[in-house]
């Protein structure tokens, strides 16, 4: 059986790095899902009342992202982490739409609380472990809508099963490699954080991200707080 696992040197490449994993199975991603819809609807109307006159750069559940991407070696300002990405185009009033079913629930939750929400398919590691680590030589990448493959600096923090990048930079940008599509079932929700800033927030959404699977999707879910000393969930 694959796992997620949180490699040793992750722990001192972040500050006090934490991961919760939620792992859903079973879920309808052919046909939209009204409720799952409406929700995501909801929180874009939230965020953007929430977001009214605030600087994204500085805003505080932001911030800890922002610091984290210069300690990594990353400018956070010419490579926009995923959460300030999604916040800053609804901050923009830019169209949010619905995407599919996972996609949008993974969405939903992330603006809920201000975090970075993930979405890979399980079916698609190949049996692989999905693993954060940095890359090494033999790493490539395929980005998203694209073909070709490109080099992986090795250090570099990634989300990859195998060689085969699946995030680069950390949560930048996403492959086209194991992209979330209508055949996509099982799925693993990575949310990434750090603890004493904000791994309150990441148990709050691990559990209302469960409830949309489990209540909503009718899924089988089950979940694992990651931390250095528990570092990986089997998928």
């Amino acid at each position: 059986m694959s796992k997620f696992i949180i490699d040793a040197r992750v722990f001192e490449m972040l500050p006090n790095p934490c991961f919760g994993a939620i792992v859903a199975y079973g879920i309808n991603n052919k046909i939209a899902n009204p409720t799952i819809a409406e929700i995501l609807e909801r929180e874009v109307s939230t965020a953007q009342e929430r977001l009214t006159n605030i600087k994204i750069k500085e805003y505080p559940p932001i911030v800890h992202y922002r610091n984290a991407f210069q300690k990594l070696g990353i400018n956070p300002n010419r490579y926009t982490n995923s959460v300030e990405a999604l916040n800053k185009r609804i901050a923009s009033g830019t169209p949010f739409p619905s995407i599919n079913t996972i996609v949008d629930a993974g969405n939903a939750i992330s603006l809920k609380y201000t975090l970075p929400i993930g979405a890979h398919d399980i079916d698609k590691l190949g049996g692989k472990d999905l693993e954060v680590r940095p890359a090494c030589e033999a790493d490539t990448f395929i980005p998203f809508g694209e073909t070709a493959e490109e080099q992986v600096p090795v250090n570099e923090l990634v989300y990859v099963s195998g060689n085969a990048v699946r995030t680069r930079r950390w949560i930048w940008r996403q492959s086209e490699i194991g992209k979330i599509d209508e055949t996509s079932s099982n799925v693993i929700f990575p949310i990434d954080g750090f603890i004493g800033a904000n791994d309150d927030a990441i148990k709050k959404a691990m559990d209302s991200l469960e409830i949309l699977l489990t209540d909503v999707l009718k899924c089988k879910v089950k979940s694992s707080f990651l931390t250095k000393e528990h570092n990986f969930i089997e998928l």
